[in-house]
């Protein structure tokens, strides 16, 4: 998700922004889990892989403005 950003500002936020953390983590279990439901080892409902998958996007969207606001300040 932060590929073209240095792992140790990542790192730095992950130790010591516990709300950073959070939504990092949240994104992260939604990430394994829309691979699971894609290849069917976790069945979902028709609606609910769409939802996750928005959910995803949201998540990472929040998670790049975070860390775009705290990089430049």
């Amino acid at each position: 998700m932060f590929e073209a950003q240095p792992q140790s500002e990542i790192d730095a936020l992950l130790q010591h922004d516990s709300e950073f953390r959070r939504l990092y983590q949240h994104h992260q279990k939604l990430d394994r889990q829309v691979a699971d439901a894609t290849v069917g080892a976790l069945p979902l409902g028709p609606g609910t892989l769409s939802q996750m998958k928005r959910e995803k996007l949201a998540a990472k969207q929040r998670l790049m403005r975070w860390y775009e606001e705290r990089r430049t300040h």
